[in-house]
């Protein structure tokens, strides 16, 4: 029998036998705990099931990636986002396409028990689609997933870098953790941003919670402070311990024409005294 004629009456039996599917599939998803809510997972079944068909007779069975396997890709490409974004494993979003295998078998070999090579065309036409069908579902989620996750790097580095502003005129940016590329550009810009909306004179960046300077982090403050001062604000360095002067030494980082001061609070001084402001104790 030709790969047509397996393709079309395929296609004929998941239609005629849609129900049946679909109440051994929800039952084959209970069993392997597939966790999902009923509403929600009846839907989707529905909809997977209400579109197979029409596709495997349109498309085939071997290239999902055909125009005619869209609408699949699409049902399934949202399902996997939706369970990345509600924290599901790979496995156990594959498990939603890998689990109709049952059903489909089973029916398979009911209906062709007496045709033996388009029964075995058939297993192996349902086999391949479905091992095709949950990798595109396990791709997906992948990505999804990596985009999540960079999505959130971006966001803790945005709040990782809070620019606080201290006086009239003053901003002060204090810096935690390591200090790479990636979180120094948008260290750069959270700062030359807060610069530009409260047209500060001074910034003074903290770097008391930066683990080490090495040279690369001292390149990446030397261009914001060339940046901000391109803006019209000067830079003030706090939170220098002696480990740290002792490395930029060693490194022969040129800071001569860049205040540096041991604590925020001496920088702070330094800023109000420039922006023609001054502190007074009250010994009272």
């Amino acid at each position: 029998m030709s790969t047509n004629d397996t393709v079309q009456r395929l296609s004929a039996l998941i239609k005629q036998h849609e129900h049946d599917i679909l109440s051994v599939w929800t039952g084959e998803l209970q069993a392997k705990s597939f966790r999902s809510d009923a509403n929600t997972s009846q839907r989707h079944t529905q909809q997977f099931l209400a579109l197979l068909p029409t596709a495997i007779a349109a498309g085939g069975f071997e290239d999902i990636n055909s125009r005619h396997w869209d609408e699949v890709r699409d049902l399934l490409g949202d399902i996997s986002s939706q369970r990345a974004r509600q924290g599901s494993t790979p496995n156990e979003t594959a498990t939603f396409v890998f689990s109709l295998k049952q059903s489909l078998f089973s029916m398979v070999r009911r209906e062709l028990v007496q045709e033996p090579q388009l029964l075995a065309d058939a297993l192996w036409a349902v086999s391949t689609l479905l091992d095709q069908l949950g990798l595109y579902v396990v791709e997906v989620f992948q990505k999804s997933r990596d985009q999540i996750i960079v999505r959130q790097q971006q966001e803790l580095m945005e709040l990782s870098t809070p620019v606080v502003k201290l006086w009239h005129d003053v901003l002060a940016l204090p810096l935690i953790g390591t200090l790479d590329s990636a979180r120094s550009q948008v260290v750069m810009e959270s700062l030359l941003e807060k610069i530009v909306e409260t047209g500060a004179a001074i910034a003074i960046i903290d770097i008391t919670g930066v683990p080490t300077v090495d040279t690369l982090v001292a390149q990446h403050l030397m261009k914001t402070i060339a940046a901000a001062r391109l803006m019209g604000a000067d830079c003030i360095i706090s939170g220098i311990r002696p480990q740290i002067a002792q490395t930029i030494v060693h490194l022969g980082v040129n800071l001569e024409d860049v205040v540096t001061k041991a604590t925020l609070a001496d920088a702070f001084v330094v800023a109000l005294g420039r922006v023609g402001a001054t502190i007074h104790r009250n010994n009272a």
